[in-house]
This record gives C-alpha cells, sequence and structure tokens, in this order.
C-alpha cells in the first residue's frame, strides 16, 4: 500500500507535465500557422499591386500612342491574258513611233544597249538616217518628198526642233509624226552638241539604222535616193570633217584646262554636217570623257558644235574617218554665218558644179565630193523641183 501511494504523486506529475508540453507545442504550430498565413496575405498582396501597376503602365504607354492604321484589303482581279500589253518585237528593234518618255540620261543609256550575237534575228535592210536639226518648219519638204519617193523601207526620218514651235504650218506627210522629244537649242551653245547625241541616241533605236546624216532645213541633196544610199552603205569610212587652223578662229578657241586630256595638238576645227556608221555613232552618244571636258570648259567663244567631234574622232578613231564632210557649204563669203542661196542664184549649172568635184572615196578617186548642200532658203524651192528631175535625177 506504502509503495502505491508512493507512486500516485509521481504519476501525476507526469501527465501534467506531458500535457504542459503538448499544450506548447499547439501554440507552437498555431503560431507558426498565423505566420504563414500572414506571409502569405502580405506577399499575395503585393503581387495583385505590382501586376495592377505594370497593367496600368502598359495601358497608359498604349493609351499615349496612337493605334497604327489598319490597312483595307485591296481585291485585285487576275487580269484577263488577252488584255495584258505586250511589246512585239518588231516595235523592239524597229519602233515605229518617236515620242517617248525617256530623259536624256534614259534615252542614252537604252541606245547605247548592243546585242552582242551580230546575227539578226530578222530580216535586216541597212537604212539610212535622216536626221533634221531645224528651228520649226520644212520649208524644202516637197524637195524631201520627190527624193523619197519609191524608197520606203530603206530609210529612217527624225527631226529636232524647237519645243516651242507647235506645227502652226501643215505639216508635209514624210515628216509627220517624226519629231523626237526635244531641247531648246543656240546657235553657237553646248546644248547644239546635246541636240546631235540626241538625234544620234533616238536614231539608233532602230536596229536596222546602219548611217546616220546630221541636215537642216536648209539642206538639200544633189543626188537621187538610190545614188546617196548605195555611196554610204559601200563606204569604208566615216565622214567627220576634222582639221587642224592654227588661227583665232581654230587653235585660238583651245582651253588650256583641257589639258592634259586633250592638248592643244589634238586640236581640232570642223563642220558639224557630219555622216557617220552605227559603230562611230554609238560611240559617241556613250563617250562621257571628252564629252564633260567640252561642256565644263568650251564655253563662250569656244563654239563647241564646231571643235567637239572633229577632236573626239580624230583623238579616238582617226582611222576610218576620212576628215571631210559630204555636205557642201560655201563660207567664201566669210563672216561667221555661211552664205544663202535664193531663188535667183540657184541654176542648173550651179548645182552641176556641185555635183561634179573631185573627191577621195574608199581609196580611188570620185566625182561625187559632196551629197548634200546648204543654206537654200524657201525662196529657192519653186527652182530647186524644176531642175531636181533633170539635174539631180529625182
Amino acid at each position: 500500500m506504502k509503495s502505491s501511494n508512493n507512486q500516485y504523486p509521481l504519476n501525476s506529475v507526469s501527465k501534467h507535465f506531458n500535457s504542459h508540453i503538448q499544450l506548447v507545442r499547439f501554440l507552437s504550430y498555431l503560431l507558426l500557422l498565423g505566420c504563414g498565413v500572414t506571409i502569405g496575405i502580405i506577399i499575395s498582396f503585393y503581387l495583385k499591386i505590382g501586376t495592377f501597376s505594370l497593367q496600368f503602365t502598359q495601358f497608359s504607354v498604349s493609351a499615349s500612342q496612337k493605334p497604327p492604321p489598319i490597312l483595307p484589303l485591296i481585291a485585285t482581279p487576275e487580269p484577263e491574258v488577252s488584255s495584258l500589253s505586250h511589246v512585239r518585237f518588231k516595235e523592239f528593234h524597229e519602233p515605229s513611233h518617236v515620242m517617248h518618255d525617256m530623259n536624256d540620261e534614259e534615252l542614252l543609256w537604252r541606245a547605247s544597249v548592243t546585242p552582242k550575237i551580230h546575227e539578226y534575228p530578222f530580216d535586216r535592210i541597212p537604212k539610212v538616217a535622216f536626221m533634221f536639226l531645224v528651228r520649226g518648219p520644212m520649208p524644202l519638204a516637197p524637195l524631201w518628198e520627190l527624193f523619197f519617193k519609191g524608197h520606203k523601207g530603206y530609210y529612217s526620218i527624225y527631226v529636232h526642233s524647237n519645243p516651242s514651235y507647235n506645227e502652226s504650218e501643215p505639216e508635209s506627210p514624210l515628216f509627220h509624226g517624226r519629231r523626237i522629244p526635244s531641247k531648246k537649242v543656240e546657235w553657237g551653245k553646248f546644248n547644239m552638241i546635246e541636240a546631235e547625241r540626241r538625234l544620234l541616241a533616238n536614231a539608233l533605236l532602230d536596229f536596222s539604222n546602219q548611217r546616220f546624216v546630221l541636215l537642216s532645213e536648209s539642206c538639200i541633196p544633189l543626188f537621187n535616193f538610190s545614188t546617196i544610199y548605195s555611196y554610204l552603205m559601200n563606204s569604208t569610212e566615216n565622214y567627220v570633217m576634222a582639221f587642224d587652223e592654227p588661227t583665232a578662229v581654230g587653235r585660238g578657241r583651245y582651253r588650256i584646262q583641257m589639258s592634259p586630256l586633250i592638248t592643244l595638238k589634238e586640236w581640232r576645227k570642223g563642220s558639224q554636217w557630219f555622216e557617220m556608221d552605227r559603230e562611230l555613232a554609238l560611240e559617241v552618244i556613250s563617250d562621257k570623257t571628252y564629252y564633260s571636258a567640252f561642256e565644263k570648259y568650251c564655253r563662250g567663244s569656244c563654239y563647241a558644235d564646231e571643235h567637239y567631234l572633229p577632236t573626239f574622232v580624230s583623238i579616238k578613231f582617226w582611222e576610218r574617218n576620212s576628215n571631210r564632210s559630204l555636205t557642201w557649204v560655201d563660207w567664201s563669203k566669210g563672216g561667221p554665218h555661211p552664205a544663202k542661196y535664193v531663188r535667183p542664184e540657184v541654176t542648173a549649172e550651179f548645182l552641176e558644179n556641185l555635183r561634179n568635184q573631185q573627191c577621195p572615196y574608199n581609196g580611188n578617186s570620185t566625182n561625187a565630193c559632196f551629197l548634200f548642200a546648204r543654206k537654200f532658203l524657201h525662196t529657192s524651192l519653186t527652182r530647186l523641183m524644176r531642175f531636181a528631175p533633170r539635174v539631180m535625177h529625182l
């Protein structure tokens, strides 16, 4: 009994101590749980604030910028094959129209394009390009109509006139529609060279053009078409007049700034009325080196139209140049301009004399030194038409 009474207090103390420990543990767990819940609430709160702030910032930025416009969808119907425009091959190698929308830079580039295959994939009939550099109307058109009659397909015509010319006078059917896009040209100015190259470039667009003749509205033919065509097509030379003139109107026009590209020794003078083959014509329109030098330095009393081609051809292509012109001009009366011929001065004897002068041709001698002549005014037309059948065999 005594021993059992002694154990009871001990068991009572032990139970009391154990229950105290459990209470402490419970409170600790409860405290940890409360801390965890509190931390979770705090973190969740801050996350919500951060998200709202970010969304508000994005909204503010997007609201300050205008949204990009939404492009409407354009329904593009497929074109029918029959409505598609196309360029026929003949129109490419032999344009039927001379008007176009190319500027000078585009025109020169297009005209300088040369096929590397020398055989033509079409029946090519070599033609002569007659290039008329005029102010406005063609007063001698009836004579030229007589000249070209019956020879269609063997020639092409190109007319460069002042843009201000509005064709107030009735146009000859021969020249109608043959005026190329032109610019203003002034006597003695560099734009004369620009006009010559513009004519050449337009004529080069036709791959059948083989020989190129520069003429004016006051020029006349001295022979019939067949004779001139044969003369040009059988010629082995070009006809760019070039000579050394050791006077004030020759070497005196030289500009020292052109040296060393062009020296005084290489400076040449000549008539602007030329005739050349396709090979040389391509070189002329493609030249930038000598052309740029003349454009920059040959101003005022230099008169580029009398020096550019003679100098350029003499330096680069002298081997195949005859150094003479096929167009007769009378400078015997002196002055800055050649003599003009009116009706009373035009006689059969005068024309026969122009047709019979000795000149070298393909290494031999010929009586046909000049194929054309100028300056004949419109008043001479009646006599020219009278003598043309008998003298020029038109």
